[in-house]
């Protein structure tokens, strides 16, 4: 069975969300840290975002077993069991973080077509291609990210006044920094994830516009048949469905916000007409938008 690593043993209890640990190869199997887990199937109340900076192994990832090396990064979100292996003087810089619990800036950094592919999209797409849609940092990348994390180290370790703004603005800039390279990147898969966080990025800033499979399938550059099997594989469903989430959430703070008709709602979010507005707004959360805003 694995275990559960609890964010408060890392982060301290009621500390702030954002922390940094080195998983070293010890002699011995020797843990590198307090709650060391590296090597025991493990999953998270939190995200990390895991950095390779020397060494080898096996990362171990829902089952199933991928190669790692220095300057390999993946994120892996908190409900995925993972462990390493075969570990050949690996070390690990383990970015920890609890998105749930941070305001970050999500609208800005989607805008990035490599943050939705990195932190959204691969961790869900990689099984499906071998994990050859990881990150993978150049020396000199590899450095700037290390310098990156050792400051957020030190900060967490520190704990001074305003630590708090400064690990989350060292969060971001990492994030960004991380995103900008896997926009770069040229790996074959890493391209298609690409697309397909260049594509949710538009949705999520363009979802009323009147898009269909076609216009989507244009703006990707691939066939239909090629969208609709790469989306799902990325999110799981078909990007009609996304888009019309999308559509939904937007509906929702309307609202809940404001006292626009039901017809204003549906143009103002990309529906167009309000029965098709109420019919889908209905399928998706269980209640009619009326039952929805007197509720709220």
């Amino acid at each position: 069975m694995a275990l559960l690593a609890r964010g408060e043993d890392y982060f301290g209890k009621g500390g702030f969300p954002v922390t940094v640990r080195i998983a070293r190869t010890e002699p011995g199997g020797k843990p590198s840290h307090p709650n060391d887990v590296t090597e025991t199937d493990h999953y998270h109340d939190f995200c990390e975002l895991a950095v390779v900076s020397s060494g080898r192994g096996r990362h171990v990832l829902e089952g199933e077993s991928f190669p790692v090396s220095a300057g390999s990064v993946f994120v892996v979100q908190g409900s995925q069991v993972h462990s390493f292996r075969d570990r050949e003087g690996l070390a690990l810089i383990n970015v920890m973080y609890d998105p749930a619990r941070l305001p970050l800036p999500e609208s800005l950094l989607r805008r990035l077509p490599g943050y939705s592919a990195l932190f959204m999209l691969e961790p869900t797409f990689r099984s499906a291609h071998g994990f050859s849609s990881r990150l993978f940092l150049g020396r000199e990348d590899l450095g700037t990210a290390e310098a990156l994390t050792e400051k957020i180290a030190r900060e967490s370790a520190a704990r001074e006044p305003g630590h708090e703004a400064v690990l989350l603005g060292l969060l971001v800039e990492l994030m960004v920094f991380l995103s900008r390279r896997y926009g770069e990147s040229g790996a074959t898969e890493s391209r298609w994830l690409l697309r397909m966080g260049r594509l949710v990025s538009t949705l999520e800033q363009r979802y009323t516009e009147p898009w269909t499979l076609e216009s989507l399938a244009a703006f990707a550059h691939l066939s239909r048949t090629n969208l609709l099997r790469i989306f799902r594989q990325a999110t799981g469903q078909s990007p009609i469905r996304f888009l019309i989430g999308l559509r939904i959430e937007a509906a929702k703070k309307l609202l809940r916000q404001t006292d626009r008709t039901m017809t204003e709602i549906a143009l103002e979010t990309g529906f167009g007409d309000s029965n098709y507005f109420a019919r889908k707004f209905k399928e998706s959360t269980g209640r009619s938008p009326t039952d929805y805003r007197r509720a709220g």
